[in-house]
């Protein structure tokens, strides 16, 4: 049975005696803030109906008790009586002693290698699009693994946006609402040629970069061309776990992007090639050869290292042991997040055709897709 303890001036609460940890310690402000009663939150959409300039500096609960698996809190010097669920407490503790790794994963995030190979991210497209169960099971995979592959689709052109129309919006950009990936003549970009392309994410030169990729295949009978997708994050992870300082150096400085494709478009961005949040979270990876710029943002006693640092990562991604790889046929398409997962093509040759259609979304979309699918099951279930 879990116990409450006050600091003597009520301005933290500690929950001891709970199943899986010691105790867990909560500050009276950061619980009046979070209060979840409709003078506090909405009950339609739960925002905040008040900011906190409303809450007295000088909170302090006056009161605790545990009413079942309910902490009730008083705080003075409102002297509001408020309810909080353990289980919510417990999911929302903050209260850690152990420093993260620099470069760390958050739990919903698995990172792999070629091991996947065998188990790559697969739903049937007409199975997704009528069965809300199945969506979100492969939508939890593609926000697992970072990327996720439909099949039985139809062959007909722009049925790509019906992929995003099952979580999302078709983002705009210079290529249009969606580009056309086959040989062409003097081509605007390498992508529309028959080589081979190296293990890249795209449109580094974006500020905010698109997050969610969608590539459909309508036609292929040319020999080669398999898809290929690296996972930028196991490829940091094995750059840190070989060398944490080509691990820092990638991540606490900014390489540069640029594209120009023709008169009106100027495309460019500075950001670190493995993007970290504040609290060492790994969020983003940024690396395309063919968009990189010069490197300027780097101190002169660092640059021999960077690039020793972006060689190395660069081997590590071209690395068979890092690849999955895959053929789309007619009717398949795949969904890759291209903040952290690299997608490659091999070579194709000219005769036969191979016409894939590609556009951009957002994980905002996907995510939020995903969160309202598990929380009807949730529902459901209980």
């Amino acid at each position: 049975m879990p116990t409450l303890t006050l600091t003597q001036d009520g301005s933290i609460l500690t929950i001891s005696d709970l199943p899986h940890t010691d105790s867990i310690r909560f500050h009276a402000i950061w619980l009046r803030d979070n209060a979840w009663d409709d003078t506090t939150r909405a009950p339609g959409n739960g925002q905040r109906l008040i900011a906190l300039r409303d809450i007295p500096t000088d909170t302090h609960i006056s009161h605790a008790e545990l009413v079942h698996d309910i902490v009730r809190l008083t705080f003075t010097p409102e002297n509001k009586t408020l309810d909080y669920s353990i289980g919510w407490l417990i999911d929302n503790a903050y209260d850690r002693s152990a420093t993260p790794t620099k470069g760390w994963t958050a739990p919903q995030v698995e990172t792999w290698d070629s091991g996947l190979m065998d188990a790559v991210p697969l739903a049937d497209f007409n199975d997704v699009q009528t069965n809300p169960a199945a969506l979100r099971d492969w939508l939890a995979l593609v926000a697992r693994y970072g990327f996720g592959k439909l099949v039985n689709g139809p062959t007909d052109t722009g049925s790509l946006f019906k992929v995003v129309d099952l979580f999302g919006y078709v983002r705009d950009t210079n290529y249009g609402r969606h580009f056309e990936v086959r040989t062409e003549v003097n081509p605007t970009n390498l992508a529309f040629t028959g080589l081979g392309l190296q293990a890249h994410t795209d449109n580094p030169y974006r500020d905010p970069v698109p997050s969610v990729q969608v590539l459909y295949c309508l036609e292929s009978s040319a020999a080669g061309g398999e898809n290929m997708v690296v996972d930028g994050f196991r490829a940091a992870e094995r750059l840190r776990e070989e060398n944490e300082e080509y691990f820092d150096v990638l991540s606490q400085h900014c390489a540069r992007f640029e594209y120009a494709g023709d008169d009106t478009t100027c495309l460019r961005s500075r950001r670190p090639m493995i993007e970290l949040a504040p609290d060492g979270e790994m969020i983003g990876i940024r690396f395309n050869n063919r968009s990189a710029a010069a490197i300027t943002d780097v101190p002169f006693d660092k640059m021999a290292t960077y690039y020793a640092a972006y060689r190395r990562l660069g081997e590590i991604i071209d690395d068979p042991a890092m690849e999955v790889t895959f053929r789309l046929n007619p009717g398949e398409s795949f969904v890759v997040d291209n903040t952290r997962v690299l997608h490659a093509r091999k070579g194709y040759s000219g005769a036969g055709t191979r016409w894939l259609q590609g556009c951009y979304a957002d994980k905002d979309g996907l995510y939020s897709k995903l969160a309202s699918l598990s929380a009807t099951h949730q529902e459901a279930a209980e």
